[in-house]
């Protein structure tokens, strides 16, 4: 499934991701996927919610420079060798991966995929039957 990801450029100093995360709290908007990447000066937050069009303006009040980017969101079995045999099917297909961040809940794994071509990358998870999922399966768990 596509879905929308922000990602909110952060200053390199302890406390800046609590802040963000505090202050989508306050708001009631629910972080269900992210990942931190840092060098540095700065810090990318890349973060999945449920209420993305709150969150953007929210978070562009607050003056954080935060873009969106259309991201794959899928199930994948949480079991040894699972990922491997998903990532070989993107990688045949000749899809190039930008990057990934992953989280597991019971049987079940999820990815969240940025790569070079979405469409063709959906096409080709759909045709190995890969479960494309949304948000809102993330509340069902």
């Amino acid at each position: 499934m596509l879905i929308r990801q922000l990602s909110v450029f952060l200053e390199n100093k302890q406390g800046r991701f609590t802040q963000v995360a505090k202050l989508l709290g306050q708001e009631g908007i629910n972080m269900t996927a992210f990942s931190v990447s840092e060098n540095a000066d700065f810090g990318i937050l890349r973060l999945v919610v449920d209420e993305t069009d709150r969150a953007l303006d929210i978070l562009r009040h607050h003056k954080y420079a935060v873009t969106e980017v259309d991201v794959l969101r899928l199930r994948c079995p949480n079991q040894p060798g699972a990922l491997g045999r998903l990532m070989d099917v993107i990688t045949q297909a000749g899809v190039f991966i930008e990057y990934m961040y992953a989280f597991s809940e019971g049987p079940s794994g999820y990815v969240i995929i940025r790569p070079d071509n979405l469409e063709e990358c959906a096409e080709v998870l759909m045709a190995h039957k890969s479960q494309l999922t949304s948000v809102s399966d993330l509340y069902e768990l």
